[in-house]
C-alpha cells in the first residue's frame, strides 16, 4: 500500500485484532473500519476478482494460464449456451448437437468406432 498512488480514505478489514496495531503503525492518517459485515465485498468467492485467482490455480506462471485462457475462452461458450434463454427440453437438444459436434472437431467419434 506504501507504493499506491494514492492513499485510501477508508481501510476495512475483519475483526482481527492484529489488524488495528498494523494499520497503526502503516497507515495512521486513514480510517480504519472494523465491521463484521464491511469487508464482504473483498470475502466473497464469486467476486471477479477472486474468481480470476480460481482460474489461476494450478498454473505455474502467468503465461501458462494467459496461453490456456486464449484457447479455453474460445471453447468455453459452445458448452455453456444461454440456459435462462431456452427451455429444458430444448436446451437438452442444443447440448445434443453441441456435444455431437464437439465429438466430430476432436475426432472423439472415430476413436470410439475404432476400439
Amino acid at each position: 500500500m506504501k507504493t499506491a498512488s494514492a492513499v485510501p480514505r477508508v481501510v476495512v478489514t475483519d475483526k482481527l485484532r492484529s489488524y488495528g496495531a498494523a494499520h497503526r503503525e502503516v497507515m495512521p492518517s486513514v480510517e480504519h473500519r472494523s465491521h463484521k459485515g464491511l469487508n464482504n465485498r473483498a470475502e466473497n468467492s464469486h467476486q471477479p476478482t477472486r474468481q480470476r485467482e480460481r482460474a489461476m490455480k494450478r498454473f505455474r506462471s502467468a503465461g501458462g494460464a494467459q496461453r490456456f485462457l486464449s484457447a479455453f475462452s474460445g471453447i468455453s461458450p459452445h458448452f455453456r449456451p444461454r440456459r435462462h434463454l431456452m427451455p429444458a427440453h430444448r436446451y437438452r437438444s442444443e447440448m445434443t448437437v453441441r456435444f455431437a459436434i464437439w465429438e466430430q472437431i476432436t475426432g472423439v467419434a472415430a476413436l470410439a468406432t475404432a476400439a
